[in-house]
């Protein structure tokens, strides 16, 4: 029986070819992952605008999996419009669904407010104005975001085509550019990152949250399952006192 232990609905966009596959690699045994998308092509501000419209209607089609927990995964969507939007999305899919419900962009920050950090290095795919907003979003909530890199595209389908190698080598040369953060994220809930954290805080010693870590993990505690086999430091972190 799939799904015998938790079942998880996430919320993505239709050009997303990451979400699925990574939280069905590191979800523990017994948690089964169940999709809705919602219409996104480019990760543009008017597309991710449009996007949400559809979020309560894709959460209140996951109620009909009987699902026990859902997420909405996907960063900028859930930060576009500033501090406040995050939780008010967050209560509108709970009440659509019937479950809880959380977040990425305040799942990144409850992972954040575990590990302690103040002092960011943030790396994205994103183009110059999505990076503006995410750092806007990230210093309205106390964080200090020493550095930033971005890849600058926009076609949501190209950001799923780059590899964990490639986040790994644009986390380092990010860190190399302020080693004194106290923590790296890495946003975008399409992009590959979760087989490369590990390696990355071995390698540099500095805790890594990652969109997909951060969702995944968020949504595991909302449901009272353990999160001990997702990769990322701040999961085996203090539990207390989230945001």
């Amino acid at each position: 029986m799939y799904g015998w232990r938790t079942r998880l609905g996430a919320v993505v966009p239709s050009s997303n070819t990451t979400v699925e596959g990574e939280f069905t690699t590191y979800a523990p045994e017994g948690v089964s992952v169940h999709a809705a998308r919602m219409p996104l092509e480019s990760v543009t501000p008017d597309e991710l605008d449009a996007m949400a419209d559809a979020a309560v209607d894709c959460a209140d089609r996951l109620s009909h999996a009987d699902v026990d927990v859902v997420a909405y995964a996907c960063t900028t969507g859930s930060l576009l419009h500033g501090p406040g939007f995050d939780r008010e999305l967050e209560l509108s899919l709970a009440e659509a669904a019937g479950v809880p419900a959380v977040a990425t962009a305040l799942s990144v920050k409850r992972a954040l407010h575990v590990l302690g950090a103040e002092r960011l290095g943030v790396v994205t795919p994103y183009t110059e104005e999505l990076n503006q907003r995410e750092t806007d979003y990230l210093e309205s909530a106390g964080y200090d975001v020493i550095t930033l890199d971005g890849l600058g595209i926009e076609s949501n389908t190209e950001i799923g085509e780059q590899t964990p190698e490639n986040a790994y080598r644009q986390t380092r040369m990010c860190l190399d550019t302020a080693p004194e953060v106290d923590a790296v994220f890495v946003s975008c809930t399409n992009y590959r990152t979760l087989p490369m954290i590990e390696r990355f805080e071995r390698d540099c010693d500095v805790p890594v949250v990652t969109s997909n870590g951060a969702t995944l993990w968020d949504a595991l505690q909302r449901a009272d399952v353990s999160t001990a086999d997702i990769p990322g430091r701040f999961t085996s972190a203090r539990h207390g006192g989230l945001v």
